[in-house]
């Protein structure tokens, strides 16, 4: 029956992929594309439920595909640690979903198809999930691969020039990283024998002290360029904004999450006596201080948001790099917090863009006698992302910086000192971004006519005679669901920061996710 019950382990990967295949067998019916993303989604949303469940219980879930040995064969594990990601991931890529909807139905009618689209978005939460889930280093690779394939097409979506340009920024630069990865796996196999990560450990700890320290490196170079830490950050905030609306929301929540989960399982589970803080903290507090100093001076609200992403990435690595419990726990409330507030934030974005034909600061002027809802959309997430009591936004913050000060070193509690000062300027960045946008007057001076480069199809340009003066409610209600569970992250902190402690006791104890793998336990 356990066996049975694990099998859901395959669920988020395989699910999605058969919606794909499906919604390009449907590709002339929109009404059928949208039946089966919903529907697809909507089963992973409960299928990653179940896991985070059976995780939290019963340990972590192990599946060995095909019923080859985890050496030779696929290997899929789910502890609450990926199946706490899981759950948040597919909840706001099923929102996103719905999202896209909307603007397609508004941008082009409800009867025409996206026919890449749909396919595209499927495969990214396939990829998305089997990164999640894989058991090894070379079934990650395959993981990142599959979501980078799908991010590829998303990006360039439209096809203007500015989105090629960015698209080709940022597909050079996922190769790499991907060349990087490909080379880091041959090396570790090289050297032991073995890319499984649950047998690793033993064989790595094998190894002269140097070729342990080079392979961490490699692995660490290979991820920090995927989760944009400084100074490997310099392609995000040139790459997302250009993109449609719920592709850069989806890209901003999770794409560098991924990233964040792999150096977290590389290392607590490869490399647990290594945890080469002082490097790990010095890019922490570079990453979170050069961000946010790049966020004060946008003046375009994507901009501004791609910036505090890069900056917030650096607290995940803060609580990496502390390598206590505590910081581990802090690290992944903050990376679900950061997920769910993150993609509302560019939502948001996205729905400003619609109803203004632009996102640029000195443009814009206005907003909250001409759409109140989207002012209190816009405010809520804001103020979360700046660490506002009681939203979660703040407990993650408050997890790090105990987390930090417990630590008691001049190192950590410079960290604390830039988290406190990055915050602080987060809520700066963000109350300017809301204060011209929604509450000055709008400069008359400026040109009406700009392009809209966040719909699904940017070829036309949004005048004021075009705007609507209600929000379309296919975009609005998705958005105002996701602000709304990002609130709820807050009103169920304590079970949430009960699952992220247990599962930073389990990252630190090992024990039950090697020996899920090896097949130890029943």
């Amino acid at each position: 029956m356990n066996h049975l019950a694990s099998q859901i382990v395959l669920v988020p990967v395989i699910v999605p992929l058969l919606g794909a295949g499906l919604c390009l067998a449907f590709g002339r019916s929109a009404r059928a594309q949208r039946i089966i993303s919903i529907v697809a989604l909507s089963i992973v949303v409960v299928a990653a439920g179940a896991l985070l469940w059976r995780a939290d219980q019963l340990g972590p879930q192990a599946v060995n595909v095909g019923g080859w040995p985890a050496d030779l064969g696929i290997s899929l594990v789910a502890d609450r640690l990926s199946a706490l990601l899981l759950v948040v991931s597919t909840i706001v890529t099923l929102s996103v979903l719905l999202y896209s909807f909307g603007q397609g139905i508004v941008e082009f009618g409800r009867d025409t198809p996206l026919s890449v689209f749909h396919p595209t978005f499927l495969v990214l939460s396939a990829g998305v999930s089997a990164a999640f889930l894989s058991a090894d280093l070379f079934n990650l690779f395959v993981g990142f691969e599959i979501l980078l394939a799908a991010s590829y097409v998303l990006i360039t979506l439209g096809g203007t020039e500015a989105r090629v340009r960015a698209g080709t920024i940022y597909v050079i630069v996922s190769l790499i990283s991907s060349v990087l990865f490909l080379i880091s796996i041959a090396a570790v196999y090289a050297a032991t024998g073995t890319v499984n990560l649950a047998a690793l450990p033993d064989r790595i700890a094998a190894l002269p002290e140097p070729v342990q320290l080079v392979l961490q490196l490699m692995l660490l170079l290979t991820f920090s360029i995927k989760a944009a830490i400084f100074p490997l950050s310099a392609w995000l905030p040139d790459s997302y904004p250009t993109a449609p609306a719920p592709v850069t929301a989806v890209f901003a929540g999770l794409l560098t999450k991924v990233g964040v989960y792999a150096i977290i399982r590389v290392q607590t589970t490869v490399f647990p006596d290594q945890p080469l803080r002082t490097l790990l903290l010095c890019a922490a507090i570079l990453t979170m201080v050069v961000g946010i100093l790049g966020a004060v001076a946008q003046s375009d609200i994507k901009r501004l948001l791609s910036f505090t992403l890069v900056s917030h990435i650096g607290y995940m690595l803060f609580g990496i790099a502390l390598a206590t419990e505590a910081g581990y726990a802090g690290a992944i409330f903050y990376v679900v917090h950061h997920i769910t507030v993150q993609t509302a934030l560019f939502l948001v974005a996205g729905l400003i863009e619609y109803r203004t034909g632009t996102t640029q600061l000195d443009r814009l002027g206005g907003l909250a006698r001409a759409a109140p809802v989207l002012a209190i959309l816009f405010f809520v997430p804001a103020m979360n992302l700046a660490g506002i009591p009681p939203f979660s936004g703040f407990l993650g913050k408050l997890a790090l910086i105990q987390a930090g000060t417990a630590s008691g070193d001049w190192l950590a509690y410079t960290g604390v000192g830039a988290g406190l000062a990055v915050s602080l300027l987060t809520l700066y960045a963000v109350a300017k971004a809301w204060n011209r946008a929604f509450w000055q007057p709008r400069d008359e001076h400026v040109d009406d006519d700009v392009p809209a480069t966040g719909g699904l199809h940017p070829d036309t340009t949004t005048t004021v005679e075009d705007k609507v003066l209600r929000l379309p409610r296919g975009m609005a209600l998705p958005t105002l669901a996701l602000v709304t569970f990002s609130v709820a992250l807050t009103v169920a902190a304590g079970p949430l920061i009960g699952v992220s402690q247990r599962a930073a006791d389990e990252l630190v104890e090992r024990t039950p996710y090697i020996d899920a793998v090896l097949g130890d336990v029943p």
